[in-house]
């Protein structure tokens, strides 16, 4: 998943501002418990970030965008 896909997607389930603050506030267990952000900038692949947003809101994530 292309970085760009990645973050076009959080926006579409969180809405564009809410998006960003989930990104940066938000430490996910799936994540190691670090933040969307951080597990990016530590080269941890898109699709693998993606997977831990889905896992974490699973009632938030349209089943279209797993």
């Amino acid at each position: 998943m292309r970085l760009t896909d990645f973050w076009e997607r959080l926006e579409q389930v969180f809405g564009a501002g809410y998006a960003a603050s989930v990104a940066e506030d938000q430490v996910l267990i799936g994540l190691d418990g670090r933040t969307i952000k951080e597990a990016l900038a530590q080269g941890v692949e898109t699709v693998t970030v993606w997977r831990a947003v889905v896992a974490t809101y699973p009632d938030r994530v349209p089943s279209r965008l797993h």
